[in-house]
């Protein structure tokens, strides 16, 4: 995978952080009901990619002093 480089500011990754955190909810949110539904795949899913945005999350949040 490629890497890519990007000049924010520490509003616009505050802007990201709080975006990814949103978005982190509902992976979140979706597993669980796909834990109350049995649904096995979704769940690995959905738990996945929570994982993959709290890394994410992380990444920036460590660039960003009080974030």
């Amino acid at each position: 995978m490629a890497t890519i480089q990007l000049k924010l500011t520490e509003d616009e990754a505050e802007i990201l952080i709080d975006a990814l955190e949103t978005d982190l909810e509902g992976y979140i949110d979706a597993a669980a009901d796909a834990r109350a539904n049995g649904k096995r795949a979704d769940v690995a899913t959905f738990t996945e990619a929570a994982d993959r945005i709290r890394a994410v999350r992380e990444k920036i949040r460590k660039l960003v002093p009080d974030a």
